[in-house]
């Protein structure tokens, strides 16, 4: 699954048009490396969002193309 659509459906950035934005910035990082949004996530890899002084750092579980609204905690785990 592409990164910026992992994020929206995940529900970690709420729109995909702002996820792809935050991809061509440098601000998504998964495993240490910022990617494009066209990047392809697996299990396991550690995604990382900057947010100005903030940052927010996951690890991806599942890769479900469509979760429930109530199962999307199950596609990442904080770290």
């Amino acid at each position: 699954m592409r990164i910026d659509k992992f994020l929206k459906v995940s529900r970690l950035i709420k729109r995909r048009t702002i996820a792809n934005e935050a991809c061509d910035a440098g601000r998504v990082l998964v495993n240490g490396k910022a990617v494009r949004a066209s990047y392809e996530v697996k299990t396991g890899d550690v995604v990382e969002i900057l947010f100005g002084q903030k940052s927010v750092k996951a690890e991806i579980l599942n890769t479900s193309e469509t979760p429930a609204k109530d199962e999307n905690r199950e596609l990442f785990r904080y770290l």
